[in-house]
């Protein structure tokens, strides 16, 4: 009897979560209405004489009014450089030109076969968990190929397909902030924390790579509890599988796809090698005499973090994406022509174009909100507020991811949560002595341990149909029961590993602080 309450419990409040979020409108038309909705705020403002004292500089910082004239003014003569100026639009359209090229060539689908099917049957799960991680560097792909093929694999070697899904859907999505590589998330996400700490100090730099050493160990923590949640929790509660579906045959790499695997390996070894060549050091040792060494270096300082390398990481992801798919294409025989690597590129464009709307609306709102001032009032009140409660460092952080992780149940675009939420949070943290850097990988973490079990997230309906394929009766109900448990306990160990990065003191990336300081104090 209680179980059953218990039962009706969770499935009441998951209903609910799901009817209200699908009376959301779209993430687009959110952003415009909160555009008009700053606009409108701003006059209440002004007329009610909201103000702040700015802790750095103790000036009083007061709202401007969008519908004065003059604001009336900027919104019509700056809409277009509002959005053609928003930091995350360049960064991910160049990005993905080469991530299409890769993703188009087969290069990526072939690679995600090969780690899987090259496992051990003992580090089978582990495979797969780990490669679905690596997989977010090129977004959907994980998704698409890796999360069926998880099913596939469990189900050829006589285990639960769900468990197999359930494995590869924890590494692709609920690892969402975990790589050894960068992704096209990378530099949106530290376009957006950039905008946004700008509104407390206008020259603050936020790198993509902002979050990579947390992102690195990550990988290895988050594979291996995901491969325990999977075999000590999700195969015995799934238990035998006794359906219809037959074991499907796991293609191995043909003799063309082996060719262009090779090809491209030795083709990433002259990249890195030429990446490392171009960051060697400079100032004397025994690296400064290989010659032409270290160009992409600070030419005046020597400096790695402040230098073309670090502010060129799009550029060289497109570039390392769109050499190795080229090689691994012609190798592979699967571009035959110059066509086949533009068609590449415009195929991978051509999934941008709600992305790109969402954008233009994005960039109003935040802009409105820089130049209101609104929220830098709203982060000096809220940091005062929060300051005030006398919290600690942890407890105020722990409280962001939680935040976070709510929000995105109900909210699936982890770009848009963060256009929403940055303006507000960067600021407030800065105030509150956090680094920009790290209040971005706070919200990452929330955002990712929830996406396994929210049905808002846009792949969330094709796993269900995955699943379905090995279980008739397969809804919103299962995956979430079968995923809950993957998200309890990656919140827990990446809170855990979170408070222990606080303690040590470790930067997050390079030169990527945990802690911040306002110019002056």
């Amino acid at each position: 009897m209680n179980n059953n309450n218990n039962n009706n419990l969770v499935s009441n409040i998951l209903g609910s979560i799901e009817r209200v979020g699908n009376k959301l409108p779209h993430p687009a038309a959110l952003f415009a209405l909160f555009a008009f909705a700053i606009i409108f705020l701003s006059g209440l403002a002004t007329l009610f004489n909201v103000t702040a004292i700015h802790p750095g500089t103790g000036e009083r910082v007061e709202a401007f009014n969008l519908l004065s004239r003059e604001g009336l003014h900027m919104i019509m003569t700056r809409m277009v450089v509002n959005f053609t100026s928003f930091a995350p639009l360049g960064t991910v359209l160049v990005a993905l030109l080469g991530i299409g090229v890769a993703e188009s060539s087969g290069l990526m689908s072939t690679s995600l076969r090969l780690l899987v099917i090259s496992a051990p049957k003992k580090l089978l799960t582990f495979a797969i968990v780990f490669a679905g991680i690596l997989s977010n560097t090129a977004s959907e792909v994980g998704y698409v190929v890796l999360v069926p093929l998880g099913g596939m694999i469990f189900l050829a070697v006589g285990r639960n397909p769900i468990a197999g899904i359930a494995a590869a859907f924890a590494g692709v999505s609920g690892g969402y902030s975990a790589n050894l590589l960068l992704g096209t998330i990378d530099p949106l996400l530290a376009g957006l924390s950039e905008e946004a700490a700008r509104i407390i100090d206008p020259l603050y730099n936020v790198n993509p790579t902002a979050n990579y050493y947390f992102m690195f160990v990550s990988t290895f923590f988050i594979a291996y509890i995901g491969t325990w949640v999977t075999e000590k929790v999700v195969v015995p509660r799934l238990g035998e599988y006794k359906g219809e579906a037959k074991p499907e045959t796991i293609k191995q790499l043909t003799a063309d796809e082996k060719r262009g695997i090779r090809a491209t390996f030795w083709a990433l070894v002259v990249l890195a090698l030429t990446l490392l060549w171009s960051a060697l050091p400079i100032d004397g040792g025994i690296w400064s005499s290989i010659p032409g060494s270290g160009f992409m270096r600070d030419p005046e300082t020597g400096d790695l973090l402040r230098s073309p390398f670090m502010s060129g990481i799009v550029a060289i992801i497109f570039v390392v994406a769109a050499i190795l798919g080229i090689v691994y294409g012609i190798a592979a025989k699967t571009l035959k022509s110059n066509y086949d690597v533009i068609n590449g590129m415009g195929k991978s464009m051509s999934t941008l174009g709600t992305y790109i709307v969402l954008v233009f609306f994005a960039a109003q709102f935040v802009a409105y909100f820089n130049w209101t001032n609104l929220g830098l009032i709203f982060a000096i009140q809220g940091a005062n507020f929060i300051g005030s409660l006398e919290l600690g460092r942890i407890p105020i952080m722990i409280a962001l991811v939680l935040i976070s992780a709510f929000i995105n149940l109900v909210v699936g675009s982890a770009s848009a949560k963060w256009a929403l939420m940055a303006p507000v949070f960067v600021p407030m943290f800065m105030l509150l002595g956090y680094s920009p850097e790290f209040t971005q990988l706070a919200y990452r973490v929330g955002d990712s341990v929830t996406n396994i079990i929210a049905p808002m997230m846009s792949y969330f309906a094709m796993i269900v149909a995955f699943m379905e394929r090995y279980d008739k009766k397969a809804g919103i109900g299962t995956i979430i029961a079968t995923m809950l448990p993957y998200t309890i306990v990656f919140l827990l160990a990446w809170l855990v590993m979170l408070v222990f990065w606080i303690l040590l003191g470790i930067p997050i990336g390079p030169g990527a602080p945990l802690f911040y300081e306002l110019p002056g104090l």
